[in-house]
């Protein structure tokens, strides 16, 4: 029986014209309106590292090559939801966040987009802020737009933004995860090369149940070491927690705390 999705194609089959070519087929299975990259991606198996940047540096020049003209209406109302999302979490903040937070705020709230769409989307980090800022100001909300300005006005576009609070904050994450009957509850900057050191010296693969952000990784964990004290195991960072103790954990999404 031939399946309904088209069969996946080699990588060395993988050209330019394969992919307009699958962008024209779903789009007319799609009553004529192209796919965004997530739907695309679903209905076809093309990644977008199948095509940025070797082909295209925006989705929407794939689409525009393809015979599809943009939708400036749709585009607009795209970008400002794009935009909505990444200044609340600006908001958040207080300031432009760096990528890995950006990162694990994609992981932590569904339909929140990742770092690389955002990016490629507005054509780089410095042109997002820029645009984010303008974004601001049109709502009249000169304050938030200030957030922005750093990474806007920046002359080298791949650098991290910098704040006041970061220069006195080692901002990282407190994780959970979970390998066989147990938790560890540690601290990390870099959540997935923790995840994978773990893989290494354990003999059961752990699985990430849940991180939050803080600008005081040392500070958090000992929190939550405090707060889980009564199931914890020896001196150790596993623990033998209840599915009310690890729901307590996922409701944190963040913890700052005030620097005097």
């Amino acid at each position: 029986m031939r399946p309904a999705r088209s069969e996946a194609v080699p990588l060395t089959s993988m050209t330019k014209e394969h992919i307009l070519s699958e962008i024209r087929r779903t789009a007319a299975r799609n009553h004529g309106t192209p796919l965004g990259i997530d739907r695309f991606f679903t209905e076809t198996g093309i990644k977008e590292s199948d095509w940025y940047p070797k082909h295209w540096l925006r989705w929407s020049d794939a689409l525009k090559e393809a015979g599809f003209p943009p939708n400036r209406w749709n585009m607009a109302r795209a970008d400002d939801d794009l935009l909505s999302r990444l200044g609340a979490l600006v908001k958040e903040l207080g300031r432009f966040p760096v990528s890995g937070e950006l990162k694990m705020k994609t992981r932590s709230t569904p339909g929140f987009p990742h770092p690389k769409t955002l990016f490629n989307h507005f054509g780089g980090k410095k042109a997002l802020a820029a645009r984010l800022r303008t974004f601001f100001l049109d709502q009249g909300e000169d304050g938030s737009a200030a957030l922005c300005a750093a990474v806007a006005e920046s002359t080298n576009a791949s650098e991290e933004p910098s704040s006041e609070a970061a220069t006195h904050a080692e901002h990282g994450f407190v994780y959970l995860m979970k390998s066989g009957r147990y938790y560890k509850l540690g601290k990390t900057n870099a959540v997935g090369r923790r995840e994978r050191e773990l893989a290494i010296q354990l003999p059961e693969k752990p699985r990430l149940v849940h991180s939050i952000m803080t600008d005081d990784p040392a500070g958090a964990e000992a929190y939550w070491h405090r707060r889980f004290a009564h199931c914890r195991r020896g001196d150790s960072e596993w623990f033998g927690l209840t599915a009310r103790d690890v729901a307590a954990f996922k409701r944190c999404k963040s913890m700052r705390w005030k620097f005097m």
